[in-house]
């Protein structure tokens, strides 16, 4: 086919799509345009012979390889043609909506021009969707009847999705250029891009801002465009700060960058100067197309998660796998605007000047960084609740300051910041690379041991972590406090160079993180500018603002007499945290006034309210873990089932972990913060129970359950002597014990243990100890199940400690007619006479209000490798 089929077939006075002509250049691009025309379809295009052959497929592309594709062929289109996007006007050929749903490189595998007169193409793909090997078959001769007909299909390689057919049209409908979906692009043909413009380049049509405007703010002065600033950041404080002169934007999880926009072309500058516009190739072009002359932005590259969140680690991975197609960029600032200096502005009006901008791109690649005015409290609780990382509160007034100060203040939801990594330990069980980062902080006497983080990585970060650490292998530990003992075994100490970003819960007297997650690599800071970060007193930055803004220039901090830090003292976590404060016109929940508990006169909404109160304690032991329901529905006494794997209609804040079982792989039941706890209470929920070990490291335990069980009308003494029998042996072992409440009749022994071993070796260990005890003294214990020999006896059941096998969640509820609770105590409130099923909903409260401190305070800290053998 020749392009004049093409042309003959388009009246270009209403249509803006391009003319073209047949091309001599030898390129390889490909293209998917979503076509929304009488019917909706897939154009494929391949470029061959300076043109862009076309197929139409009614269907789409498959990522799937079982799954064969209709696909049409059609007449030939012009390269200029894999830019178009935009509205093809009624009543024209092809009359509809046009969106760019993918583009890349494509690379025959043989002959191109032999193979496609042979009517078979192998290729292979390197889009931003589409990735791998792909079949384009003929299904009939050429020349004969049907010989348009072809098939589209992929190869079964790395790239391939079995069983997924067309979840990549469905969950990425967006177009690669604009951002925005075909109803978008239908709505606003005019500021969609076309490809008719200049050089080749499709341009989107923009009104340039209002210069006069710009000009008669008052501090603006002209000022030829910088090559660069260095960044305003912002001082972490403990609350958000009080009163209508504060501005809060949602703390963004990603990497901030500088857009220097100037002529049509955008830089983007790390916070240290680095352009970083090769790792953020569309990006950068969809910052060009601004409707400014010249500006120099500040904002921060993200990738949104399914939720709206942003998501660290997928921005990482986008970015190492050298497509940017998911990063959006959030501008919230404009230092430099058209020719004028802006940071002498107040930072409202610089913002308003920057929102029209934005807006008026209308590209969702880029998005304006919103604001709320006062109401800081408030705008943080909301934030927290819905898992963001926090917020930044700024004063409106102020200026743009190149440096770290108080007009600028961060709050975080969790505790997380960047730490340099200082070594590495083995990998063990099936986890390969390395098993943890051994972590520190820069203080005056140098790098100071700040704990481990083992959690929160996936294969692909491993590999990554292994290359680049291997390099930077050294003999001697680069802390000035370098751990000793069994945390020091078998660990490779590195060069203090790569810095890590790592969210944690809280942190141990002694200053070492807990329950640690890592969140990538940071590459925009150096090693050296890495030091701990404490709050400030939010009061007390509050009342340095009239200092801030009494001056355009900041003052110099006030000399102390003495250059060495003031760390201040880090306080033991408070179990008497308050409840969490409800609204239930937030959270779904049908029937609140159904009672589950007849004997207590409990209701559904009691239950939420009992997980509001002990959320704090509940959710380090409990998030992250594949879990094991009781639902009752109807409530005690009517039916009850077990239920692991996900069903439909569940409350959307119930998440999923995919687990391989026997039958192949299978989601289970998870939760990640306290709405999912609370969606659990919505399902009916009267028991939680989990596994031993987390959503990222499946294969190895983090901690063993030992459950004592003893025979009916046997005394308590007995299962408190037992339960100091097995404290005894684990501890020799070099393993630490806490004691758990079961709400029930007995006793569990709870162990946490370095992920390491896997489950097998793991349950084959707690079996032995069982056995060793039960040999020792079989007047009193037995380790199997059997009913009948365990007369007078206590079964130490340690079949909780296989791949799959779980035990009850502290603080969770019984399905018992008490509405008993699963209490963590310490061993001197067992020996007080404090009997398992001592706390139900009702009385639990009290104890939490005179609680001083987690009875398990420093679990993590207690974690040690499971001993070869017994």
């Amino acid at each position: 086919m020749a392009l004049e089929t093409y042309r003959t077939k388009r009246n270009f006075a209403r249509t803006t799509e391009p003319r073209g002509r047949q091309s001599r250049r030898k390129g390889q691009q490909f293209v998917v345009q979503k076509h929304a025309a009488r019917n909706l379809h897939y154009d494929f295009r391949l470029e061959l012979g300076g043109v862009l052959l076309s197929w139409a497929v009614p269907k789409g592309p498959s990522l799937d390889p079982r799954v064969k594709r209709l696909a049409m062929q059609t007449e030939d289109h012009p390269l200029e043609y894999g830019d178009f996007e935009g509205v093809i006007p009624a009543g024209e050929y092809g009359g509809g909506t046009v969106l760019l749903w993918d583009r890349g490189t494509w690379k025959p595998e043989g002959d191109a021009e032999d193979m496609y007169r042979r009517g078979r193409l192998n290729f292979e793909l390197n889009g931003e969707k589409l990735q791998g090997s792909f079949h384009l078959v003929r299904t009939a001769g050429r020349g004969k009847k049907d010989d348009r007909r072809w098939l589209l299909f992929k190869s079964n390689d790395d790239a391939a999705q079995p069983g997924s057919d067309a979840r990549v049209l469905e969950e990425r409908p967006e177009s690669v250029a604009s951002g925005r979906d075909i109803d978008g692009v239908a709505k606003d043909p005019d500021h969609v891009w076309t490809s008719h413009e200049r050089n080749g380049k499709p341009t989107a049509k923009k009104p340039l801002p209002d210069r006069r405007a710009i000009a008669e703010q008052s501090g603006s002065k002209r000022l030829a465009l910088p090559a660069f600033i260095e960044p305003e950041l912002a001082t972490l404080t403990s609350e958000p700060p009080e009163g209508d002169d504060w501005l809060h934007e949602i703390k963004l999880d990603g990497y901030r960058i500088l857009a220097r926009v100037e002529a049509g072309q955008a830089h983007l500058l790390s916070r240290r100067g680095l352009d970083w516009s090769a790792r953020l190739p569309s990006l950068a072009s969809a910052l060009g197309g601004l409707p400014v002359a010249s500006a120099l932005l500040d904002g921060e590259v993200v990738v949104l998660g399914e939720n709206g969140v942003t998501d660290f680690q997928r921005l990482q991975n986008s970015m190492e796998a050298g497509r940017d197609v998911d990063c959006v960029y959030f501008a919230f600032d404009a230092p430099f605007l058209d020719g004028y200096d802006l940071r002498s502005v107040p930072l409202l009006e610089r913002k308003e000047l920057l929102r029209p901008i934005v807006l008026g791109l209308q590209n969702l690649r880029v998005r304006f960084g919103d604001h709320v005015r006062g109401g800081g409290p408030a705008f943080f609780a909301r934030a927290c609740e819905l898992g963001l990382e926090g917020i930044v509160s700024k004063l409106a007034s102020s200026t743009y300051s190149s440096k770290r100060g108080k007009s600028w203040l961060k709050v975080k939801c969790l505790s997380r910041q960047e730490f340099v990594i200082g070594g590495f330990s083995e990998p063990a069980g099936s986890r390969k690379h390395l098993g943890a980062l051994l972590l520190g902080v820069r203080e005056e006497g140098g790098l100071v041991y700040a704990g481990k983080v083992g959690t929160g990585f996936t294969q692909a970060s491993l590999r990554e972590l292994a290359r680049r650490l291997g390099p930077l292998e050294q003999k001697q530990p680069p802390f000035a406090n370098a751990p000793t003992g069994a945390e020091r075994r078998g660990v490779h100490w590195v060069k203090p160079e790569l810095v890590a970003e790592v969210a944690f819960v809280e942190r141990t007297k002694d200053g070492m993180i807990r329950h640690a997650s890592f969140q990538g690599l940071r590459e925009d800071k150096p090693a050296r500018d890495v030091h701990d970060e404490q709050p400030l007193r939010a009061k007390a930055a509050q009342r340095s603002k009239q200092a801030s803004t009494a001056s355009a220039k900041p003052k110099a901090s006030p000399k102390r007499g003495s250059s060495k830090k003031v760390t201040a003292p880090r306080k033991a976590r408070s179990a008497a945290a308050p409840p969490i404060e409800l609204d239930f016109s937030r959270f779904e929940i049908t029937h609140p006034d159904r009672v589950l508990f007849p004997e207590q006169g409990l209701t559904k909404r009691d239950l939420m309210l009992h997980y509001a109160r002990v959320a704090h304690l509940m959710l380090p032991h409990v998030v992250g873990r594949p879990l094991m329901l009781v639902r009752c529905p109807e409530g005690v006494g009517k039916q009850c089932f077990h239920q692991k794997h996900p069903s439909a209609g569940m409350p959307k804040a119930v998440g999923r972990v995919s687990v391989q079982e026997k039958s192949g792989a299978e989601d289970n039941l998870m939760i990640r913060d306290v709405e999912g706890l609370f969606g659990l209470v919505q399902m009916g929920a009267l028991e939680i129970h989990s596994w031993g070990c987390r959503s990222d490291r499946l294969d190895a335990p983090d901690q063993l359950v030992f459950d004592i069980d003893p025979d009916d009308g046997l005394a308590w003494e007995r299962v408190v002597e037992a339960a100091h029998t097995l404290r005894t042996h684990l501890e020799r072992l070099g393993l630490g014990c806490h004691v758990r409440l079961t709400g029930g009749k007995g006793l569990h022994v709870v162990t946490p243990v370095a992920p390491e071993t896997p489950w097998s070796e793991a349950k084959q260990f707690c079996k032995g100890v069982a056995e060793a005890l039960a040999a020792k003294e079989p007047g009193k214990y037995l380790a199997t199940m059997s009913k009948r020999a365990r007369k007078g006896k206590i079964f130490l059941d340690y079949l909780r400690n296989g791949a799959g096998a779980t035990a009850v969640c502290s603080y969770s509820t019984r399905s018992r007619a008490r509405a008993t609770v699963a209490v963590p105590i310490t061993w001197a409130e067992l020996d007080s006479g404090m009997r398992s099923d001592a706390f139900d909903v009702r009385n639990l409260e009290q104890r939490l209000a005179e609680l001083k401190r987690d009875p398990w305070e420093g679990f993590d800290d207690a974690r040690a490798p499971i001993p070869a053998n017994d």
